[in-house]
């Protein structure tokens, strides 16, 4: 129940005292601590106010914490998970890398043999040519002298 200091029978007295009939000061002063009463907080009002607000708070600081550390250690796990995929994810990369370099090794040594096979078969043919041609023109030189 709510404590107002409020004198109603001061209160109307005065009234009383300013020409106001008994009825009209009874039932301004009624009406005026009725209104006092409903409206107005008291001391104690604000003060259980104040408590349940500070409740209110710590509830919501110790909520905030824990989601807090549960974001925190998901968080954790996300960057492990990540680190992990992306560890995984280079050592597939360095392998694929090695296999493509091997597979260009291997290919590479297949075309210098390839071209020192039409080199040879080349040089081949032109020293073939020109043995021909030699044997051609000393047997036309034999002929001659």
């Amino acid at each position: 129940m709510k404590a107002i200091a409020f004198d109603t029978l001061e209160f109307a007295n005065r009234l009383k005292a300013a020409h106001f009939t008994v009825e009209q000061a009874e039932t301004m002063t009624t009406a005026i601590a009725s209104l006092i009463n409903d409206q107005v907080a008291t001391k104690r009002d604000i003060e259980e106010l104040h408590a349940a607000t500070k409740r209110d708070i710590e509830e919501l600081k110790a909520s905030i914490k824990l989601d807090i550390e549960e974001l925190r250690a998901a968080t954790k796990h996300d960057i492990e998970e990540l680190h992990a995929a992306t560890k995984r994810d280079i050592e597939e990369l360095k392998a694929s890398t090695k296999r493509d370099i091997e597979e260009l090794r291997i290919e590479l040594k297949r075309d210098m043999k390839e071209l020192e096979l039409r080199l040879r078969h080349d040089l081949t043919l032109r020293l073939g040519g020109m043995l021909v041609a030699g044997i051609g023109i000393v047997a036309a030189l034999v002929k001659l002298l």
